[in-house]
């Protein structure tokens, strides 16, 4: 149905309902005889008329009398009573402008909220929607030649960058050398130069042959994410399938393909993809920040009734310890341990995981100068995984 066919219906309904209602609004009240006895009294004498009419007991001409003056004081008694119930229950224009403005205010929102000229979307068309999109999107040349580029590359000293020359010329020499193209790939990665990363993880792919295990094949996922941007080209996507094939569990597997689906309009997979990824832990799992910002919007999209739980604190001791202290000492014993986390960090490093924890505490803390120095600190720590690199600009809150 197009505009004109939609705004025809449309209108013609709510003209309906306007009638109707303003002619139940001002509509005269019905008599209630209740309350006018007289009235029941001379409806049952004008019955009673033509009763006695029937058996023979009055003649014509004076049942007609009769009849004529039992309706014309039925008819002053009912003006009698509409005069006592005040006439008509409503004046008629307040409740033409009172049923116009309740209109003219649902139309209104409708042209703020809803969509006029939206044809119907079965379930099955919206379906047959996506699976185009997924079937139809770019691969990864088509994403790496509109992918933006890094906006900070690493700065690399003069001796790493020969060290990098010597390197692509010793797999260039020997260009099945299987530590050398592994060590190729992670530095390559490290420069941000990811396509010339994933060429050398391809590389070794084919060397290695049924030899490859899912973390080759999830390496191989990465470099291609990464070099097109974070979108999930069919390429990547296959190399996903393969970690898959060879551990079904794998969690990062699992949290990519989430996010291939869910950029090809299938939030109900990703919800079924995340969801439990989020569920399993464990609490301080790279990827579990990233999934805590997008799932709640995958279920919606999804239509599916869900509300994100609250992210695990502390452990039970330390929430019932905190529990006796006064505000200021609860405060500075929090700071206090965050300071030291910050301080290990930023000069020993550490895991992942436990930079994903200084993110979370600092953010808590309000202090987004420390999260911003913590996250340059935690680049260079992981300078040759840009995975892990972006899920940890992913827990501070960093935009590309």
């Amino acid at each position: 149905m197009g505009d004109f066919g939609f705004w025809a219906v449309a209108g013609g309904t709510a003209v309906a309902v306007l009638a109707l209602l303003l002619r139940a609004l001002t509509k005269p009240p019905e008599s209630d005889e209740a309350d006018h006895p007289d009235l029941a009294v001379y409806r049952a004498q004008l019955a009673e008329v033509d009763r006695d009419l029937a058996r023979g007991v009055l003649a014509p001409e004076e049942a007609a009398r009769l009849r004529v003056e039992v309706s014309r004081r039925l008819l002053d008694a009912d003006k009698a009573a509409q005069a006592a119930s005040g006439g008509r229950s409503l004046p008629v224009m307040p409740v033409v402008m009172a049923l116009v403005a309740v209109m003219t205010g649902g139309v209104a929102l409708y042209l703020r909220l809803g969509a006029p000229g939206y044809p119907d979307l079965p379930i099955n068309d919206r379906l047959a929607a996506t699976e185009e999109l997924y079937r139809t999107r770019p691969n990864q040349a088509e994403a790496e030649a509109q992918a933006p580029k890094p906006t900070q590359a690493p700065k690399a000293d003069a001796e790493f960058m020969a060290l990098m020359d010597k390197l692509r010329a010793a797999v260039k020499a020997r260009p099945d050398d299987l530590q050398g193209l592994s060590l190729l790939a992670k530095n390559e990665a490290a420069l941000t130069n990811y396509q010339a990363a994933s060429a050398a993880q391809g590389h070794l792919l084919s060397v290695l042959g049924a030899k490859t295990g899912p973390d080759d094949h999830l390496a191989a996922a990465e470099y291609l994410i990464a070099a097109a941007g974070g979108y999930i080209s069919p390429e990547a996507e296959a190399e996903l399938v393969k970690v898959l094939t060879l551990d079904p569990k794998n969690p990062l597997a699992r949290y990519y393909s989430g996010l291939m689906f869910a950029q090809v309009g299938r939030a109900d997979r990703t919800f079924e993809l995340w969801e439990p990824l989020l569920r399993e832990g464990p609490e301080d799992a790279p990827w579990k920040a990233p999934i805590r910002a997008g799932l709640q919007e995958a279920a919606d999209r999804a239509g599916i009734r869900y509300t994100l739980p609250d992210a695990k604190g502390p452990d039970a001791a330390a929430v019932e310890a905190a529990g006796e202290m006064s505000a200021e000492d609860r405060q500075s014993m929090i700071e206090g341990m965050v300071g030291q986390l910050e301080g290990r960090l930023l000069s020993e490093g550490g895991p992942e995981a436990e930079w994903l924890k200084l993110f979370n505490a600092l953010k808590v803390l309000n202090q987004p100068d420390r999260v911003k120095a913590a996250l340059t600190a935690a680049e260079k720590a992981f300078a040759a995984d840009p995975a892990a690199q972006e899920r940890l600009r992913a827990a501070a809150g960093a935009t590309p």
